[in-house]
C-alpha cells in the first residue's frame, strides 16, 4: 500500500510510474501516455476500450488534438460551457497520441479537463496523462484510497488525510462521452453531464 503525499505523487507521475488520484467524477489511475499500456495491464482491460487523456487545461490538451480553426470554434462553445467537469471529448487525433491510448484504430482521442482542483493542481505539474478509473475492468469502480492501495499496491495513491471531505471522491458517476463525428456531436455515454 503506498499511499503518497501530492509533491512524491507528481515526482513519481513525471518519472513514469502509475499514480491515483481524486477527480471530480470517480477516482483516476493514470501515467504518462506513452507508458498507457501499463494501465492496460494493470486494469486487466480490453485493448478495445481506450483511455482518455486528461490535462489541467484545454492548452495542455491542443497539442494531442487535430482540428480546422472553423471546427475550433464550435467545440470552444463546449469547452467553455462545460470544461472543467464531467464531459469528455473525443477528437481527432494528432501525431503525439501513442497508438495504444485507443488500440481501436479509429485514430481519435478523448480528452478531459476534471473539476477537481487538486487533480488540476497534479497536472499542472505532471502535464498530460492517459487515465482511466481506477478498477480492475468489468469490476465496479473503487471509490476509496484504501481499496484503491489495496487492489493495486505497486500504484501511488494520493493519501488523502491532508484532503477536505469535499476534495476526496468525485460524483462517484462517469463523465458523459461526446464525440466528433460528420461536423456534429454525437453522444457515446451519458453521464453526470447533460449536454444541450
Amino acid at each position: 500500500m503506498v499511499k503518497v503525499s501530492q509533491a512524491e505523487l507528481v515526482a513519481g507521475a513525471i518519472a513514469g510510474q502509475a499514480v491515483s488520484f481524486p477527480t471530480d467524477t470517480v477516482p483516476a489511475l493514470a501515467i504518462k501516455p506513452e507508458l498507457a499500456n501499463q494501465i492496460f495491464l494493470l486494469k486487466q482491460r480490453p485493448d478495445n476500450k481506450p483511455l482518455i487523456l486528461m490535462g489541467a487545461t484545454i492548452e495542455n490538451l491542443l497539442p494531442y488534438i487535430v482540428y480546422t480553426p472553423s471546427e475550433f470554434k464550435i467545440w470552444q462553445k463546449i469547452i467553455n460551457q462545460y470544461l472543467p467537469g464531467a464531459l469528455t471529448l473525443v477528437l481527432p487525433a494528432s501525431s503525439l497520441v501513442p497508438n495504444v491510448i485507443n488500440p481501436t484504430k479509429s485514430n481519435t482521442v478523448g480528452i478531459r479537463i476534471p473539476a477537481h482542483a487538486i487533480a488540476r493542481q497534479i497536472l499542472q505539474q505532471t502535464g498530460v496523462l492517459a487515465t482511466s478509473s481506477a478498477n480492475i475492468s468489468g469490476q465496479e469502480t473503487l471509490t476509496s484510497i484504501d481499496q484503491i492501495a489495496q487492489v493495486f499496491p505497486d500504484v501511488l495513491v494520493l493519501d488523502d488525510s491532508n484532503l477536505n471531505l469535499q476534495d476526496k471522491i468525485g460524483s462517484g458517476r462517469p463523465s458523459t462521452v461526446i464525440c466528433w463525428k460528420d461536423h456534429k456531436w454525437q453522444l457515446l455515454r451519458q453521464g453526470s453531464v447533460i449536454i444541450e
